[in-house]
């Protein structure tokens, strides 16, 4: 039963680090695609603006799937990251680089420091998404079980190049939906258009690569598939394809704070529809929750020490974000910082 409550657990903070995180990944696809120094200037100083107070507190998820897996799942942890050790380093490389490169565009003042790290930031956004998803493929396609040799059969197959893409698309899209809103936040007309149009965009794409997930998904994944039209991973996947016609919808008209639910339930159904299809399975076929689970004791202390963290991290992480949509997490400008009698919102109106 604990084993059971734990693998819950680390599927929501999987779920949880797929929409914190795919948001940020997904403003630096934004980035990489933006156009030269003219054109994409605008669209990358409001994901400056947007991302800035937050993108750092995102990566807390991903803590919390490596806490659970290796403390709870030794044997699921130690599995997958032998046999797929090398999509998984570059997947960490891409994020090292990635933070890298966002936290020193900003106060570089050469045009060619700019470039470089704001490349570096870009390129990564894009292909840390593509490892992990491939990584995922490669589970979900039943390549990986206890005692697997790595080896780039593992992660090459149609299954997690397939993911691999769909993960890109979906960080695009939840990308595309907060910068819309934050365009409206910050009185930028123009570029609320300019996102709203890769918002469902990146929507129609990723519709189309989700019919092709399952045309793979089915000879290369069959048990993954079953459980994908069946029980509660059918459910979730026809929840997940509700709230993306609500998502189309709301996009269509104008946009407000609604539409960012319904794009992330889009992305949480969907996770949570592949963790429900492959019950009782973490790794389909081979390796049961039971199985993969630890001493009962450990189970024990660490679902009581998860609900503590939970406890302390959550309220602060809806504060962090509350704060943000108020616009009280704003950069001081220079004069501010010098002591000068204008208010934080002047300063931002002038910087921007």
């Amino acid at each position: 039963m604990t084993a059971d409550l734990i693998a819950v657990v680390l599927l929501l903070a999987v779920t949880a680090y797929a929409c914190a995180g795919g948001t940020d990944y997904g403003a630096g696809f934004w980035d990489l695609t933006a156009g030269g120094t003219e054109r994409g200037r605008r669209p990358r100083w409001l994901i400056d603006r947007a991302m800035a107070p937050v993108w750092e507190v995102n990566n807390v998820w991903l803590i919390f799937v490596l806490v659970i897996m290796w403390t709870g799942f030794p044997v699921l942890f130690q599995t997958v990251f032998s046999a797929m050790w090398l999509p998984l380093a570059l997947a960490v490389v891409g994020m090292v680089l990635r933070g890298a490169g966002f936290a020193l565009r900003k106060p570089t003042r050469r045009l060619a420091g700019r470039r470089l790290y704001g490349a570096v930031f870009a390129v990564s956004s894009v292909v840390t998404p593509f490892f992990l998803g491939a990584a995922v493929g490669g589970v979900a396609s039943e390549r990986v079980a206890p005692g697997t040799e790595a080896s780039a059969d593992v992660w090459t197959s149609p299954s997690s190049l397939v993911f691999g893409l769909v993960a890109i698309a979906t960080t695009a899209f939840l990308g595309a939906v907060f910068l819309t809103g934050d365009a409206r936040r910050f009185d930028v007309p123009d570029l609320v258009g300019y996102f709203r149009r890769r918002a469902l965009g990146s929507l129609a794409v990723l519709t189309a690569l989700a019919v092709v997930t399952g045309f793979v998904t089915h000879e290369d994944s069959p048990y993954v598939w079953h459980g994908l039209t069946h029980g509660l991973g059918l459910f979730f996947v026809i929840l997940a394809g509700a709230a993306a016609l609500a998502t189309a919808w709301l996009l269509l008209r104008t946009p407000g704070t609604w539409v960012r639910v319904t794009a992330v339930g889009v992305v949480a159904s969907a996770v949570v529809a592949w963790g429900m299809a492959q019950r009782p399975y973490l790794l389909p076929t081979s390796l049961t929750v039971a199985d993969a689970a630890g001493a009962p004791s450990t189970l024990t202390w660490l679902a009581i020490v998860t609900l503590v963290a939970l406890v302390v991290v959550v309220p602060a992480v809806v504060l962090l974000y509350w704060l943000d949509t108020r616009g009280e997490l704003e950069e001081l400008s220079d004069s501010e910082l010098r002591g000068g009698s204008g208010t934080v919102g002047d300063g931002a109106a002038r910087d921007g």
